[in-house]
């Protein structure tokens, strides 16, 4: 109830201009929403201390399972460390049907610690986010975001602990940012336009991935994603665009250009062949269409002998790709990394190793 009355407070201020700020205490806090819109035209949540989710799944009993922090709906918001949001998300890992498919009651939905939805102008800073019970931080039906200095952390083996996932989003900057998760460092959702991330430290995870998208075969779009300055250490993948054949629409116009990758398992990877069987996919006259992608800049190591796979559509295949300076070599000593490319259609400049393997 104090967190709720100081938003309100914050919330309904006359200023032009409101502070809330969370001292430097723990806060053993039960899942909660922020609502907007708010009167100020800027409001600032300066979090000094510690926001701890309760730690047994049972305390969600009353509660949206999916969510634990949530901003909706507000405009101009700044949320500023240097504290911690700590998801607790043990017992929820210990749930999950992930990993635990024969465990009687598992679950597929746990709470994602922080949920920025509808919301416009927001700068989330110098925060350190440990242990969500599944993603870290959704960003759903907003524009304007700015993510920036923050510390995301959860083991390797954490289920669905994506560090940040973003989703019907527009004009978002990611930078300066280091994860470590059970699964995607950063993913890239549908109807996005407008990406830039930057500066990103990832591993363990599994990379920054577009996708999956088109499950339901709906109409994809996403345009104008840039993905630069990356470290990958010891992640599953680098570079991923993944798609279902039911899909249908675009990704075009993503760069992703200066990636280290170091013992990475698929440094470079687009699928458009994901269905319900993985590796047991039929042929479809359906897909979402991939055109106008660029891999500028890659170095380091694959952990894996094909560290270029490009497995696109027959129905509707790859178009425009770009690859420039590219020189990726075995992790393991003695022995040599190779392409795999089906129905990729592009062009490549200074593509040292492996050697590219694209149709014509």
């Amino acid at each position: 109830m104090a967190f709720w009355e100081a938003w309100n407070a914050t919330c309904s201020s006359e200023a032009e201009n409101s502070t809330l700020i969370i001292p430097r205490m723990r806060f053993l806090l039960s899942p909660i929403t922020f609502d907007g819109p708010c009167k100020p035209q800027r409001i600032k949540i300066l979090i000094l201390g510690r926001l701890l989710a309760p730690e047994s799944p049972e305390a969600w009993r009353d509660f949206d399972p999916g969510q634990w922090l949530a901003f909706r709906g507000v405009n101009g918001l700044e949320i500023a460390g240097p504290g911690t949001i700590n998801g607790r998300g043990s017992g929820w890992w210990n749930q999950s049907c992930r990993y635990h498919p024969k465990l009687e009651g598992c679950t597929t939905l746990a709470p994602t610690a922080l949920k920025v939805l509808s919301c416009k102008n927001i700068w989330l800073r110098d925060i350190h986010f440990i242990n969500s019970s599944q993603s870290h931080i959704l960003i759903e039906g907003c524009d304007g975001i700015k993510i920036e200095n923050l510390m995301i952390e959860a083991p390797g083996n954490s289920p669905n602990t994506d560090g940040i996932h973003i989703h019907a989003s527009h004009n978002v900057i990611i930078n300066n940012t280091i994860i470590a998760s059970g699964d995607d460092c950063i993913s890239i959702g549908d109807h996005i336009s407008n990406i830039a991330i930057s500066y990103i430290k990832c591993g363990p995870g599994h990379g920054i991935s577009i996708g999956s998208l088109g499950k339901s075969g709906n109409v994809v779009q996403v345009e104008n994603v840039h993905v630069s300055k990356v470290t990958l250490q010891g992640t599953t993948n680098g570079a991923r665009i993944k798609t279902w054949q039911v899909g249908q629409g675009n990704v075009r116009g993503v760069r992703f250009e200066d990636f280290f990758l170091d013992s990475v398992k698929n440094p470079i990877i687009i699928d458009q062949n994901y269905c319900k069987v993985r590796g047991a996919c039929e042929e479809l006259p359906t897909g979402v269409h991939i055109s106008d992608v660029s891999f500028k800049n890659f170095y380091g190591t694959s952990s894996t002998n094909i560290a270029i796979n490009l497995n696109c559509s027959l129905s509707v295949p790859c178009t425009e790709i770009l690859m420039k300076s590219i020189y990726l070599r075995s992790a393991i000593a003695g022995q040599n990394v190779t392409s795999s490319c089906r129905n990729a259609y592009g062009i490549a400049f200074g593509v040292v190793h492996p050697s590219p393997c694209f149709q014509i």
